[in-house]
Parts: C-alpha cells; sequence; structure tokens
C-alpha cells in the first residue's frame, strides 16, 4: 500500500515538471489558429505612424504670444505679504497675502496694488526664483497703488503704454501669479471701458474690462496690449457672491496704466500725490428734490460750503445760508448749483469725482453753475486736495 502510494506521488511529480517543461520551452498546448474565437480576433499588420517633423511650425498670432512673454515675464514678480494675525488666545500669528507687481525702472521700483500689500509689515518680492526685501516707498489706498523698491541687479523693466485711446475688442495679455502660479500667461480681449468700485471702495474710472482670465494672485500685475507694453494693472475681478472661492468668472478689472502714471508723476515731482478739489462741500441733487427746493435746473451739486481759500473760494462761488434739514441731515440752502465742468455734465457727487479723476491740481477748467435762476459759466484752477478736507470734492 505505501509502495502504490510512493509511485501515484512520483507519478505526479514527474507530470508537473514534465508541464513546465513544455509550457516554458516555448510550445502551446493548442495554436490561437485552433480557437474557436481566433476568427473574430483581428490581424494587426505592419504600423505606419504619422510624426511631427522635428521643426514645429507656430503661425504668427503664437509667435507674438511667445514673444510677448519672453521679453515682460522678466518683469512680472511675486509679492507676499506678512502680518500678524491674533489667535483666540491672543498669540500672535502671521499671516500672508501674494499678489503680483511688475518692474517699472532699473532702480527696482515695482508698481503693484494697495491690497496686495495693506497692513503687511514685511513685504518679499520674487524676481525670478530669488526673493529680496522690499520696501514701500509710496501707498496710496484712493486708487489702489502701492510702489515698492528693491536693490537687485540687472533688472528689466517693463514698457507703459497710453491707457486713454483704448478700443473695445483689442487684445490683451495678462501674465501674473494666480493662486501661486508663477508666471502663468492668460490672453483675451478689452470688453468695456467702464468706472467701477474698487476692492477700498475707491472709484476707478475707465477702468479696463476683459474676459483675459484674472484670478486671486493676478492682483498688482501688468495688463498688456499686443505689442506688450502696459495699459493697465489688474486688480479686481467680478465674482458669484454664493462662491466660496473667488474665481475668474470672464470679467476681471484693471487700473489704466495713465492713472498709475500720474500718481508716478505727482510723486516724483513732489514727494506725495497731488489730487485736484474744488474746495466745497456739496450735496447731490436730483428732480425731487430740485423741485422742492425750486432750483433752476433738475439734477446737479448744490454748494453746501465754500471752502476759504479754495478754488471755488478763489473764483468767487458761493455757498449755502440759509438751514434746512433732509430728513435728520442738516444741509444748507441758497448754495451755488454746478451743472457742468469741463464741458461735462454734472449730475451727482460721483460725476463730479470722476471729472476730478481726469484732471490735476493747477488744471484750468470751465465750470458751469446756476445762481438762483441764473445761469453762470466761470473760469477754475483746481486746487489740491488736503488731507484734512476728506469730505471736500
Amino acid at each position: 500500500m505505501k509502495r502504490r502510494m510512493m509511485l501515484r506521488r512520483i507519478l505526479l511529480i514527474c507530470l508537473f515538471v514534465g508541464l513546465f517543461w513544455y509550457v516554458t520551452s516555448g510550445k502551446s498546448f493548442m495554436s490561437i489558429d485552433h480557437l474557436p474565437f481566433a476568427a473574430e480576433l483581428p490581424r494587426l499588420g505592419a504600423l505606419h505612424l504619422t510624426e511631427a517633423s522635428a521643426d514645429e511650425a507656430y503661425d504668427a498670432e503664437e509667435q507674438n504670444n511667445m514673444s510677448v512673454y519672453k521679453r515682460v515675464l522678466p518683469a512680472v514678480v511675486n509679492v507676499t505679504s506678512t502680518s500678524i494675525a491674533y489667535n483666540f488666545f491672543y498669540g500672535a500669528v502671521p499671516q500672508q497675502g501674494q499678489g503680483s507687481g511688475f518692474i517699472v525702472d532699473a532702480q527696482g521700483h515695482i508698481l503693484t496694488n494697495y491690497h496686495v500689500i495693506e497692513g503687511g509689515r514685511d513685504i518679499e518680492v520674487t524676481v525670478g526664483k530669488k526673493p529680496y526685501k522690499a520696501q514701500v516707498v509710496l501707498r496710496d489706498k484712493a486708487d489702489d497703488l502701492a510702489l515698492l523698491q528693491i536693490n537687485a541687479p540687472n533688472l528689466k523693466p517693463v514698457v507703459l503704454a497710453d491707457s486713454k485711446n483704448l478700443q473695445v475688442g483689442q487684445k490683451v495679455y495678462a501674465i501674473g501669479n494666480p493662486f501661486g502660479l508663477n508666471g502663468t500667461m492668460t490672453t483675451g480681449i478689452i470688453s468695456a471701458i467702464r468706472s467701477v468700485h474698487g476692492p477700498e471702495g475707491n472709484l476707478i474710472e475707465n477702468a479696463i474690462q476683459t474676459d483675459a482670465a484674472i484670478n486671486p494672485g493676478n492682483s498688482g500685475g501688468p495688463l498688456l496690449n499686443l505689442h506688450g507694453d502696459v495699459i493697465g494693472i489688474n486688480s479686481l475681478i467680478a465674482t458669484n457672491p454664493n462662491e466660496q472661492i473667488e474665481q475668474n468668472a470672464g470679467i476681471g478689472f484693471a487700473i489704466p496704466i495713465d492713472k498709475a502714471k500720474a500718481v508716478l508723476q505727482d510723486f516724483a515731482q513732489y514727494g506725495r500725490i497731488r489730487r485736484p478739489s474744488l474746495g466745497i462741500v456739496s450735496l447731490p441733487i436730483g428732480p425731487e428734490l430740485a423741485s422742492e427746493m425750486g432750483l433752476a435746473a433738475n439734477a446737479g451739486v448744490l454748494i453746501q460750503r465754500v471752502l476759504p481759500g479754495g478754488a471755488a473760494d478763489q473764483a468767487g462761488l458761493h455757498g449755502g445760508t440759509e438751514q434746512a434739514y433732509l430728513g435728520n441731515q442738516l444741509i444748507y440752502l441758497g448754495g451755488d448749483l454746478i451743472v457742468a465742468v469741463a464741458g461735462q455734465p454734472v449730475t451727482s457727487t460721483q460725476d463730479l469725482a470722476e471729472i476730478m479723476n481726469q484732471h490735476r491740481a493747477g488744471d484750468t477748467v470751465q465750470l458751469t453753475y446756476y445762481r438762483g435762476k441764473a445761469k453762470r459759466t466761470v473760469t477754475v484752477t483746481l486746487g489740491e486736495a488736503g488731507a484734512q478736507q476728506e469730505t471736500e470734492t
């Protein structure tokens, strides 16, 4: 019995060894041609592949895109602002915000948005891959602009274009660091030129609306024309209020570069920004108020008070003298009603602010107003808004 079992084991071992040799020696139990589904299998013949040539051709538009990117990228920087917040236990916790900027001269001056560096104690600028500590030279909250400076060699500044003759449909590029992705370029067109309110509540007149993808981190970066010259500073995006994360919706806005150039020129010449001012405290008048007050025009800006020594005072304009209440607000009646400045109609204080943004302190403008029922015109030399005159126009 034991002998039989031993022989059976030997036979099984020999069978397995034989099968293993048969399979591994390259033979098969059955040719694939004899399989029942062999007729259904496709026959693979010789492969004929089409490969791209070594020198890939680019069309004129692609070549221009690449040329602009290569030329401007070295001037676009990453701006990191570090501020201090406090946790539940009043412990200091560093917080960082990121944005973009661009080099405007070989001395290391960099333009960006005010809201990018707002509240920052330490500002760092990364050029290429090298970080530099930055000094804030100018903070301009009203225009959402900031000027930084770094000490770095071999800087390549951008070229600043004009923004006064921009046209809807014009092609534009945006280069920046959206979501921290350095050196990102997007393209689009100018969708509109319109006035909008910036992130600080400031009015951005003639803001450049574009459908070029702009996302958080693009703020402060350049908006470029077809030649790669800067026409604007990317500043804000329109977002869905229900979205938890701000992201591009095809509507972005840039501050026109002419505004930035005027600010820089003032700063270079006077060491400060000289904002134009009429030197008045004013009240916007609509048709209903104009009717109740018996004014000669349906809309305008009613002078409440003329600031002593200001532009309006020197031009002989009058403020109100008769006290009245508009709800709980004390107002003054009897002042001059401004209806136009520099040939542009004025129907609100916003209209007046937009016109002021088009001029500089020292400019001379024609002002049209009503004194009682008499319509008059006077030449006014715009003054400079003082820091203590925040309510003036």
